[in-house]
């Protein structure tokens, strides 16, 4: 039996592929008119596959009496009423491990480039300024303190690429994880301590602008953020106000409160490094995605746990 299955988001043409040997699949990313295909085919609806970052919208949740899993492209599940897949009785199921090693790539090469002022440095040059202006100097790497909020496998697997450059390490948490780092409580505290901030929580209510203008306080006019896990985490309004400001040294964002970020605001915002949201954007990282998104489905429709199902509690 071919199962119906919604389609929320682009994908690669490799997961595209295997999900049309399998299943019938409706484009909702690219219908003409998206009420008109939920009106038509929703209640045959039995599987969802989107991005992490899109997750499942409560309007279209709604179109789909008879849902059975949504199979999200990424590890992100916060834009997933949890609540709602409970009562309905459909599963969430997530791609882990297979993106950790290049996010925390790019992560740690953001870090590295905030502190080398990399981004600055091209533009210096890019201007023609060099040979006319003084660039300046910049921190050495070894004598970076760095901060990481989040400290699950992305967070350490950033931690074990910053160990070989001899610069310290830090994490915030309410209990120790026996890690060979200086724990502190509190973000607030963490920031006071670390010249860089790195972000890898994951997005939750609770977690909801914990970059706050407070935390930014604690950072400084000489401190910086890295940010690759959700646009969320960060209150964007006071960040960007504190490095035009001058209150803040830089920040590298890989992620946006709303992507894509309007590229005009951010065009007037200085000390600012952007990536557009490709944490996982490596052929090997979206091959490993879309075999878990095809080997959560599979599980499911053969009787089976996905291997990358969520708790809902």
């Amino acid at each position: 039996m071919r199962h119906n299955l919604l389609l929320l988001s682009p994908v690669t043409d490799y997961l595209a592929s295997e999900l049309g040997a399998r299943y019938d699949v409706h484009r909702w990313y690219d219908a003409e008119d998206r009420e008109a295909l939920l009106a038509n085919v929703g209640d045959r609806i039995a599987a969802v596959v989107a991005g992490g970052h899109i997750g499942l919208p409560a309007a279209i949740a709604a179109a789909l009496p008879r849902l059975e899993i949504v199979a999200l492209y990424g590890v992100g599940y916060d834009a997933v009423d949890l609540n709602r897949a409970r009562e309905h009785g459909y599963r969430v199921a997530i791609t882990p491990d297979v993106l950790t090693e290049d996010v925390a790539d790019l992560t740690a090469t953001l870090g590295l480039a905030t502190v080398r002022r990399i981004g600055p440095a091209d533009a210096f040059v890019r201007r023609g300024h060099w040979g006319t202006h003084d660039f300046g100097l910049s921190q050495s790497i070894s004598a970076t303190r760095f901060g990481i909020y989040g400290m699950g496998k992305i967070g350490q697997a950033v931690a074990r690429r910053l160990v070989p450059f001899g610069c310290s390490i830090a994490y915030c948490s309410r209990q120790s994880k026996g890690l060979p780092f200086e724990r502190y409580p509190d973000l607030p505290s963490l920031a006071r301590q670390v010249d860089v901030l790195i972000v890898t929580a994951a997005s939750t209510p609770e977690t909801r602008h914990s970059i706050s203008s407070q935390v930014l306080a604690a950072l400084g006019p000489s401190g910086h953020l890295v940010n690759v896990a959700r646009g969320a985490l960060v209150d964007q309004t006071e960040l960007f106000q504190a490095l035009r400001d001058g209150r803040l040294g830089g920040a590298a964002l890989d992620v946006f409160e709303v992507e894509p970020v309007d590229h005009i605001e951010v065009a007037s915002v200085p000390n600012l490094l952007l990536t557009p949201h490709i944490g996982s954007a490596t052929h090997k990282a979206r091959r490993g995605m879309a075999d878990m998104v095809i080997a959560n489905l599979d599980a499911y429709f053969q009787g089976n746990v996905p291997p990358g199902e969520v708790r809902l509690g």
